[in-house]
């Protein structure tokens, strides 16, 4: 059984604990909590009968545990990385793994330094259609590929924002690119491949935040393909979709849903065996944005670390995607298109105004 801890017990944490503590997960189990806020510590373990504490050191001196997930605000996830990777225990680290490249890249030292296993959590990679979408992409069944799309279209009123004093500041969180679209983000480059420059725009349309909650990106891909990102939280008065559309010379594929959940357009022009089966058997209802991959990445993580097999998104992919966000953020600063072999100089992510 791998025992797995709490660091951080927010609005995602929830999630984690429900899926751990319920034994959602087969082989992995919840073992211990802990928040700076005990209040909010000593709520989640209670609720799920382990030990809470306010420090993570102390949990992790005091605590038999295997992993440790780290659920804190997106400016923390760096150091507390880097901290708890001196205890020799493996590391989850909710999206996006940093707000620098240069904290990413220490992220990797470290855990690399202690022989820690790094896990970034990119549960959308694992939603049923869109496992279906990248099997039928390594096939080759796109042919060429021509245009990959990727919208966010969420809700998200200025209560969520006053929730917590760091949300939408660009030191502890940026905008709707760095948090809500960074799952889009990360499949559109995980289906299309590698980016070869941006140019964006970006307002804050309602919401009163440091960061934008409203933004659109035109991409180039290496291999000839061409992008588009949609993404706001000024959705009113409700989530209205999460969707990723690839479109090839051989076909078209389109996952909608509010959670890149709904199998919408499948057509091939090499149509297969089980092809007219694929709209009704590549499609779930979640129970949220959250979305349902969250418990296959979890059984994923278990899987590679009893087996000690390669795991799908490690430090490097994770920087990957943290690297097209930093290229797209210094895109909207300069106002000129911005090539992802770059060095940022007006990109605000994860500065201090």
């Amino acid at each position: 059984m791998m025992k797995f801890a709490l660091v951080g017990c927010g609005r995602i944490a929830k999630r984690h604990a429900e899926l751990l503590g319920y034994n959602a997960i087969g082989g992995a189990s919840l073992v211990a909590v802990c928040d700076i806020v005990p209040d909010r510590a000593k709520a989640l373990g209670e609720q799920f009968g382990v030990p809470w504490f306010a420090d993570m050191h102390e949990m992790m001196t005091s605590v038999d545990i295997d992993a440790v997930s780290i659920l804190t605000e997106s400016g923390l996830h760096a150091q507390h990385t880097i901290e708890l990777a001196s205890y020799r225990k493996s590391i989850l680290v909710e999206k996006p793994m940093a707000l620098t490249l240069s904290d990413a890249d220490r992220m990797i030292e470290a855990c690399d330094r202690n022989n820690v296993r790094l896990f970034v959590v990119k549960q959308n990679r694992f939603n049923v259609p869109v496992v279906k979408l990248r099997e039928a992409l390594e096939a080759g069944r796109f042919g060429k590929l021509v245009l990959g799309t990727v919208r966010v279209r969420w809700c998200r009123p200025q209560s969520y924002y006053d929730q917590a004093s760091w949300r939408g500041t660009w030191a502890m969180d940026g905008g709707v690119l760095a948090n809500q679209a960074s799952h889009h983000v990360d499949l559109l480059e995980w289906m299309m491949g590698e980016v070869e420059s941006v140019q964006a725009m970006s307002t804050t349309a309602l919401a009163d935040i440091e960061a934008e909650d409203t933004a659109v990106v035109t991409l180039k891909f290496a291999n000839g393909a061409l992008g588009l990102i949609e993404a706001t939280t000024a959705a009113r008065p409700t989530d209205l979709e999460g969707s990723i559309s690839i479109l090839g010379e051989k076909g078209t594929v389109v996952i909608g849903g509010f959670a890149v959940n709904k199998m919408e357009t499948w057509r091939f022009s090499d149509e297969q065996a089980g092809d007219a089966d694929v709209m009704d058997r590549y499609s779930v209802n979640p129970p949220s944005v959250y979305g349902f991959g969250h418990q296959a990445y979890y059984e994923h993580v278990v899987e590679a670390l009893r087996n000690s097999t390669p795991h799908l998104v490690d430090g490097i992919q994770g920087r990957r995607s943290l690297e097209l966000i930093s290229v797209i953020y210094e895109a909207i600063e300069t106002g000129r298109k911005v090539d992802l072999r770059f060095n940022p100089k007006y990109c605000r992510l994860g500065r201090a105004s």
